[in-house]
């Protein structure tokens, strides 16, 4: 008898302040860093898309994976990036976070954690 699979998860939103240098407008680099996390996380990905909004402005981006996704939007004039992580299964989004905030060393952040998918 196969059981269906539950759909919960950890959902962590960062906003991660005072964040230096040109990394918050390159598109690769923030690719290739949710990337990193993704796998250092334990996620399985599916598909990527990264947008520039012209040199020197911010990124957008997502990272698909089989466990949902992670996401981030940038505005290097202001040395602000918002980070979306969210997994289920036995992922490790915390992890995932936790080097995307390493390599982007913010003054401060600010996390949610969200549980999803559980009732009650």
């Amino acid at each position: 008898m196969n059981t269906p699979h539950q759909p919960s998860g950890m959902h962590l939103i960062a906003d991660l302040h005072g964040i230096s240098g040109d990394m918050l407008a390159d598109p690769m680099a923030m690719e290739g860093l949710l990337k990193r996390s993704a796998i250092a996380a334990g996620a399985a990905i599916i598909y990527s898309h990264f947008h520039a909004f012209g040199a020197g402005q911010g990124v957008t981006g997502v990272v698909l994976l089989a466990e949902s996704h992670i996401s981030v939007h940038t505005w290097p004039e202001l040395g602000f990036a918002a980070a979306d992580v969210f997994m289920c299964g036995d992922a490790r989004p915390q992890q995932a976070l936790d080097l995307i905030i390493e390599a982007l060393a913010p003054a401060s952040t600010s996390v949610r954690h969200i549980a999803r998918g559980k009732e009650g």
